[in-house]
């Protein structure tokens, strides 16, 4: 069984592990990633949370690799939650997006690194508190990433972050070994201002000069530095985003796509089951190009889903409304269908939605509720 197994997702805390490995990982000796975490509002208190676990899941954990839940939040904002992603893009309608800090946060370590490096065993944390980790090639390169960050301006969503306290220093790095001869380091800087609210976000500073292998650098509160041999680090550009615009008032689809490049029509938010793209070539008429239920047994859940399948559409703030939809039942013994408006909850919560639901069954029965679980 050992040999067959390359990676473990630290068992016990696989999600969310708060940067620290239980003992029974550890001693399997294998690569230990925190296979699900940060799930943190992408402000800048949630880009301070990223650049601390990215750093201290491999100084306290020996994770040397961080999922992030989820990369870019794109669903409903009134779903569970909203902007839980590195950045946001919620309004296809619209195009509208945020880059958000942990974006840049990511950069810090991800332009510098390649899959194929390795964490040097020489990390650590600071003095007067934050850490620091270092990574190679293995041949010549390396990177350092360093982070202040403070506890108010770090906590992640879970789990509960203990007191911890950082405050602004000097910090001295020398370098041993086959780095000792590198005479100089490209220097880029975040800092986070939470009083003025001008933050500054991977900016690229002077080189920083080495003498007999050393350097020093004054460290501020909540800041990120990565200081690397690197020299093809980017501040990439991106345009404009659309301006914001809430869920168009009118809105139909016909699914008429004969080769989708998703199988997920647009718009659509699944919370129970599986709603995909279909081609019915049985059909005589004008529905040929369907949505389809594609999950027709009820899967294991970690979560306390829905019996029946929904997904979601439109805005959360619609009450007056009108809903038309033809719908076929592929079996004419059992099962329904329904739609519904003014639902209340989504996500993990969906289970106890209330609302106004129109029913029908396949026997010709017809009913009205107030909730989803009927």
């Amino acid at each position: 069984m050992s040999l067959t197994v390359c990676v473990v997702g630290v068992p016990l805390r696989a999600h969310y592990p708060g940067t620290s490995s239980v003992k029974e990982a550890l001693k399997t000796q294998k690569k230990l990633w925190s296979s699900e975490d940060y799930s943190t509002f992408n402000d800048e208190v949630g880009g301070g949370c990223w650049a601390r676990i990215l750093n201290q899941n491999y100084v306290n954990g020996l994770m040397t690799a961080t999922i992030s839940w989820n990369l870019v939040a794109s669903y409903y904002k009134d779903l569970p939650f909203s902007r839980d992603g590195l950045m946001t893009a919620e309004e296809p309608w619209s195009g509208s997006y945020v880059v958000e800090s942990p974006i840049w946060i990511t950069a810090h370590t991800t332009q510098f690194t390649q899959p194929g490096w390795s964490y040097l065993h020489t990390v650590g944390h600071l003095a007067q508190g934050g850490s620091y980790v270092a990574l190679t090639d293995g041949k010549g390169n390396l990177t350092v990433v360093i982070e202040t960050m403070t506890r108010d301006h770090s906590v992640c969503i879970r789990p509960p972050l203990p007191p911890l306290n950082v405050t602004s220093q000097n910090a001295t790095f020398h370098l041993q070994g086959s780095f000792a001869s590198i005479k100089e380091l490209q220097v880029w800087r975040s800092q986070f201002n939470f009083k003025t609210k001008k933050s500054s976000f991977f900016e690229t500073l002077t080189p920083q000069k080495l003498f007999d292998g050393s350097f020093t650098l004054e460290l501020a509160e909540d800041e990120v530095y990565t200081l690397t041999t690197m020299t093809t680090g980017q501040k990439g550009s991106y345009p404009d985003s659309p301006p914001s615009a809430r869920f168009p008032k009118v809105y139909k689809d016909h699914f008429n796509v004969r080769n989708p490049p998703f199988s997920e029509a647009p718009d659509f938010a699944d919370q129970t089951g599986v709603f995909e793209y279909y081609i019915n070539m049985t059909d005589p008429g004008p529905h040929v190009f369907t949505l389809r239920q594609v999950v027709t047994e009820r899967p294991v859940t970690w979560a306390a889903d829905a019996d029946q399948t929904i997904s979601v559409i439109g805005d959360y703030q619609w009450e007056n409304l009108t809903v038309s939809c033809d719908v076929f039942m592929e079996s004419m013994k059992a099962g329904g269908v329904f739609i519904a408006a003014r639902v209340d909850k989504g996500g993990q919560s969906v289970r106890s939605a209330k609302g106004v639901f129109f029913w029908v069954f396949a026997d010709g029965t017809y009913k009205v509720t107030n909730e989803l679980g009927q």
